[in-house]
């Protein structure tokens, strides 16, 4: 009998919760704006092996993935800049391996990302280093230790998508899993 006074008595919370009026304010604005659904292609060479895939299934995949209103149908994609450094599985090669010497042909990213535009020219192309190449380093092995080089290592990672590959790069992070530097 204990059993049938909880399972009645459950019903009726439920239905009554069903009931109730929840008000909304929106007189401050309606808040922030939702950006959509997103993905990543980093960590390391999380996405590596997908451009040796059979021509078929790696298509069948990147469509899945990024084709509008088919699969996942995502609208943000975000990608490791590539620092030459072990970056959780593995590493993405760096578009700088000195201050000197710059070459955007390096990595898979690149063809991730144009795939990804092919499939849905709308998409939002997110940049975010998960490690730095040694030159930026201080002494103390940091990369906030001379933000002018390290803000101009990203920037130029950003003119090298446009230029070389006709990527627009619509969000940029300042450096996964650490904190933040206000001057950097």
């Amino acid at each position: 009998m204990g059993v049938l006074r909880a399972y009645v008595l459950l019903v009726f919370v439920y239905t009554c919760m069903g009931q109730y009026t929840y008000p909304v304010d929106d007189s401050p604005g309606l808040g922030r704006v939702f950006d959509g659904i997103g993905a990543i292609s980093g960590g390391g060479a999380t996405s590596k092996l997908l451009v040796s895939y059979p021509q078929q299934q790696r298509d069948e995949i990147l469509d899945f993935l990024f084709k509008p209103n088919f699969g996942a149908s995502l609208h943000i994609f975000k990608v490791e800049i590539g620092g030459d450094a072990q970056s959780s599985e593995g590493s993405e090669a760096t578009h700088m391996r000195s201050p000197e010497e710059q070459n955007y042909s390096r990595g898979y990213e690149w063809w991730m990302m144009k795939e990804a535009k092919k499939r849905n020219p709308d998409i939002k192309l997110y940049g975010l280093p998960w490690g730095f190449p040694g030159w930026l380093e201080d002494p103390v092995a940091s990369v906030y230790g001379q933000p002018e080089r390290t803000a101009q290592y990203v920037v130029n990672w950003v003119i090298g998508a446009k230029k070389y590959h006709n990527l627009t790069i619509d969000y940029i992070g300042c450096w996964n899993e650490h904190l933040y530097n206000t001057t950097y």
